[in-house]
C-alpha cells in the first residue's frame, strides 16, 4: 500500500512535469494524486464497486485541488489534471484493445463497458465536485 502511494504521488508529480506547471506546486500536484489514489484504495478495499470507488476519488481530487487553488491563487485545473492520472484506467483499455486484436470480443466487450464507466466516474465527480464547490461559495 505504500508502495502504490509514493507511487501515485511520483507519476502524479511527474505528469506535472510534463504539463508544465510551475515547480512549487508539482509536490501539492503529487499529495493530490495520491490522495486520491489513496481513497480510491480506501474505497475498494471496503467493498465499493470500481466505478464507485472512482467516482468518491475523483470527487475527492476536484475538492482537493479547489482548495489548493484557492490557497496558492491558481487554477484548480493545475492540480486536477496531474491528479486524476491514477485513476484514469489506462490498462483496462489496453486490456480492451488486447482482446479485439485477440479476437475474443465478448471480453473486449466487457472491458471497454468498464473502462467507459470508470472514465464517466472521473468525469462525474469532477462535475459534482464542481457543482458543490460553486453552491458553498454561493452561500451568504
Amino acid at each position: 500500500m505504500i508502495v502504490q502511494l509514493l507511487l501515485s504521488f511520483v507519476a502524479s508529480s511527474l505528469f506535472g512535469v510534463i504539463f508544465n506547471i510551475p515547480k512549487r506546486l508539482l509536490p501539492h500536484s503529487g499529495f493530490v494524486g495520491m490522495s486520491g489514489w489513496a481513497m480510491y484504495m480506501a474505497a475498494a478495499r471496503s467493498g465499493v464497486d470500481g466505478v464507485a470507488a472512482t467516482f468518491a476519488a475523483a470527487f475527492f481530487v476536484a475538492f482537493v485541488s479547489n482548495g489548493f487553488a484557492r490557497r496558492y491563487r491558481t487554477p484548480a485545473t493545475i492540480f486536477i489534471v496531474s491528479g486524476i492520472i491514477p485513476l484514469v484506467p489506462g490498462g483496462t483499455a489496453f486490456e480492451a484493445m488486447r482482446h479485439v486484436v485477440m479476437n475474443d470480443y465478448n471480453a473486449a466487450i466487457s472491458l471497454a463497458a468498464k473502462a467507459f464507466m470508470i472514465s464517466g466516474a472521473i468525469a462525474m465527480g469532477l462535475i459534482f465536485s464542481e457543482v458543490v464547490n460553486q453552491l458553498v461559495k454561493r452561500r451568504p
